[in-house]
């Protein structure tokens, strides 16, 4: 059997949820946009985009002028719901937080009929679907849920985790293999059908725990060995060792490769998602957690760093005192060339440096024209002006436009070798 969808919902129009609208829509296929935020809504409708990510902006305009994509504060009727929203922590234990999910669920559950299909994109503890058709079932008690009738119910419900790299996106969504776990066999057949409607990988049919598990391990994977570089990077400079040449003479081997440390791991995927097994299992996690508190660390490794740098400019300059000294961070964002802030180390450190430096702090990041909120301190400016005003610098993320640019004059620290030696 094949399932046929007319009109598709998607609840949170992010990084993840509307470059999703937007591919269905490009298959002239209906699609709603619910956001909480009205002036993404706004600017959506308007044919424009609010998040920075290559060609999603000409995929939006077209959708929108041929009328296939909307946006809206509040969920409408559908065949499809597909929630991709926050999953966040809850204070600094590292409990996941459900609330965005929940609010979803509660929103969408007045226009669930029969026969609709409600997916859970957002990456998740293991056990958040079951969560979320509990919540849906507790809202719409004339309905059933996969948990109640099985295979019988009216509702299906699956978890498909988004695995795409920020920046390539919209080729990602199409090209990756995706992961359908559904709570019955027809919820997973259902959610298959709605994805291959633009995913050119493998729709990998499985259950709604084993694909949570497998998001959550994917990016453990890869904490972990991020885990292992910035071990190295410590270590290294504490025996007087070049850490970057260290590296490429151990990739030499060919079962080696190691990756590239840097000021820690940031992001709502690697900074996050191991926390989520670790909370599941937190006497086994082991390995797992200590490779969080390793990145978690980093960067208050990198602000030590800065201390010994502004010690070594005052010593330079007798006549000077701390506040005259200005400091330079080139890069925001948890990653190269993004406009992404969330759970960045590059942003946490300069917003350390702003809070306790009396001095200015610049910072250069060229993917973004405002500063958000919480950022007190911080001046952003042009690359140009913070090399000409900067003492000390420090360059946090590689973005395209400061790599192989030559080092800074002045005190320098370059926490992704990107620079090219004066």
């Amino acid at each position: 059997m094949t399932y046929q969808f007319n009109v598709i919902s998607v609840i949170g129009l992010g990084y993840i949820g509307l470059p999703t609208a937007a591919m269905f829509a490009s298959h002239k296929l209906k699609v709603i946009g619910v956001d909480v935020n009205p002036a993404a809504v706004e600017t959506i409708n308007s044919g424009a985009i609010h998040i920075v990510e290559p060609d999603l902006d000409t995929v939006v305009h077209a959708a929108v002028e041929g009328g296939y994509l909307s946006a809206t504060l509040k969920p409408e009727a559908a065949d499809a719901f597909l929630i991709a929203v926050p999953t966040p922590f809850k204070g600094d234990d590292h409990e996941p937080d459900l609330s965005y999910i929940e609010a979803a669920s509660r929103a969408i559950a007045p226009v669930l009929r029969p026969g609709n299909l409600v997916v859970l994109e957002s990456t998740s503890p293991v056990g958040a679907t079951e969560q979320m058709a509990a919540w849906l079932a507790d809202a719409r008690p004339d309905l059933s849920f996969p948990q109640q009738a099985g295979e019988a119910s009216d509702i299906r419900v699956a978890h498909c985790p988004e695995r795409v790299l920020p920046g390539k996106v919209m080729q990602e969504l199409v090209l990756n293999d995706r992961i359908i776990g559904g709570m019955t066999a027809t919820c997973s057949a259902m959610a298959s059908d709605l994805y291959r409607i633009f995913v050119e990988g493998e729709c990998v049919i499985t259950n709604a725990r084993t694909a949570e598990m497998a998001k959550l391990t994917e990016n453990s994977f890869r904490d972990v060995n991020i885990a292992f570089a910035n071990e190295l990077s410590i270590i290294c400079d504490k025996l007087a060792i070049d850490v970057w040449e260290l590296i490429a003479l151990a990739n030499r081997h060919p079962r080696v490769s190691i990756l590239q440390p840097g000021p820690g791991v940031g992001g709502h995927c690697i900074a996050v998602d191991p926390w989520f097994i670790v909370s599941k299992a937190p006497d086994e996690a082991r390995l797992i957690r200590t490779a969080r508190e390793v990145n978690d660390g980093k960067p208050g490794w990198v602000l030590a760093k800065v201390e010994a740098a502004i010690d070594q400019w005052l010593a330079e300059h007798p006549g000077k005192s701390i506040s005259d000294a200005t400091i330079a961070c080139y890069g925001l964002a948890f990653k190269p060339d993004i406009d992404d802030l969330r759970e960045s180390p590059a942003l946490a450190i300069v917003k350390q440096l702003a809070k306790a430096h009396p001095g200015r702090v610049l910072a250069v990041e060229p993917n973004i024209r405002s500063l958000p909120t919480g950022t007190d301190g911080i001046i952003l400016c042009a690359d140009s002006e913070a090399r000409a005003q900067g003492d000390i610098h420090i360059l946090l993320v590689d973005h395209s436009e400061f790599r192989s640019q030559e080092r800074p004059e002045g005190v320098a620290i370059d926490t992704r070798n990107a620079w090219k030696a004066a």
